[in-house]
Formats: C-alpha cells, sequence, structure tokens
C-alpha cells in the first residue's frame, strides 16, 4: 500500500483504513471473533485469497493485527487485534449507525435485529461489553 506524508489525520487514517477489506477484517476479528485464514474466507462478502493474504499482512505490519504463532504452520495461524486494531471499533460502530436504517429489517436475520437494538439502545454499552467478550476470546486462545 502507498504511503503517504503524515500532514493531515484524515487521510492518514483513510490511508490506513479507507480499504473496506481492512474495517471488515477487523470487524470479523473483534465483533464475530474470526482469527484464522480459513474463518476470513467464509464471511458473506467473499474476499479473494490474493486480497485476503495482503490485507492481513498490511494489518499485521501497522500493529492492528498480531499473529499469536508466527512460526507455527500456515494453515493454524491465528490473528488476534492489537490495542490498535480495538481502538478502530469505534470508527466500525460509526460506519455501522450511519447506514442501519437504510437497511430493510425484512433481509435481516434475528441475530442482526436483534445487534441492530442493542446498538442503537446503547451503543456505548455494547461496544464495552463486545471488547470485554474479545478480551476474554483472546485469553482462551493464548491459554491454549
Amino acid at each position: 500500500m502507498k504511503t503517504i506524508e503524515r500532514t493531515c489525520a484524515i487521510a492518514y487514517s483513510i490511508n490506513l483504513l479507507g480499504d473496506k477489506w481492512s474495517l471488515l477484517i477487523l470487524r470479523d476479528v473483534i465483533l464475530h471473533k474470526k482469527s484464522k485464514f480459513k474463518e476470513f474466507l467464509d464471511s458473506k462478502e467473499k474476499i479473494a485469497t490474493n486480497i485476503l493474504t495482503n490485507r492481513l499482512k498490511f494489518l499485521v505490519e501497522e500493529g492492528f493485527l498480531e499473529l499469536l504463532d508466527p512460526e507455527g504452520f500456515k494453515k493454524n495461524k491465528q490473528y488476534i487485534a492489537t490495542d490498535r486494531g480495538l481502538s478502530a471499533l469505534p470508527i466500525i460502530m460509526e460506519l455501522y449507525l450511519f447506514s442501519i436504517d437504510s437497511i430493510e429489517e425484512s433481509v435481516l436475520n434475528a441475530s442482526q435485529i436483534k445487534i441492530k437494538k442493542q446498538v442503537t439502545n446503547n451503543r456505548k454499552a455494547f461496544e464495552r461489553k463486545r471488547k470485554t467478550n474479545y478480551l476474554k476470546f483472546v485469553e482462551t486462545l493464548r491459554d491454549s
């Protein structure tokens, strides 16, 4: 990815997270507790393997994700969010809130409708709970 001069915070942020795949991977890591390459491939957005490989590499290089066992077998590698990756959660939530009302509830499943109610009723509580649950999940990955 092209590096830009750091003279504007918004331009710099977009350079890091303006690619839709980066935010969707971080969403999957933090909110859906995905950690393996195959799990990311199974997401409904259907990312191509070469793009996924490049985005994961970029997110690790930029400090948003880390590999639990960098020397392990490729098939078993697990990615977890760093503090920097977790700091993207409010951005992901803002994007969610920006557009959720433009999606017909008839196309959402029961889980998505439940999440929509939780987020729109108390976004901060939803973020805290998801972050806490994610950190517990990471502890179990580290312990295994």
